[in-house]
């Protein structure tokens, strides 16, 4: 699974040939959560609410590039890396 940001010890990853809808894992620490690209809101899991917070504000940033990898990796293709939160 293509690591694809890391910021504040935040990891963003995304699967090749993941299920729908389009999403990303984000990891700290122990906690895990998958994101809805769309919605910004959390599929499964669950984060610290600080964390969980800055997940959403990066997403936001990066909404539109965040659908263009999903489909990168839907199709097996390579994934860049996006800006961290700063």
């Amino acid at each position: 699974m293509p690591e694809i940001c890391r910021f504040y010890g935040i990891v963003i990853r995304m699967f090749f040939e993941d299920h729908p809808p389009p999403h990303f894992h984000a990891e700290y620490g122990s906690s895990e959560i998958l994101v809805d690209i769309r919605s910004l809101s959390a599929m499964a899991g669950r984060l610290p609410p600080r964390a969980h917070g800055l997940v959403v504000e990066w997403a936001a940033q990066h909404q539109d590039e965040l659908l263009d990898l999903w489909k990168k990796a839907v199709e097996m293709e390579p994934l860049h890396k996006i800006e961290p939160l700063g």
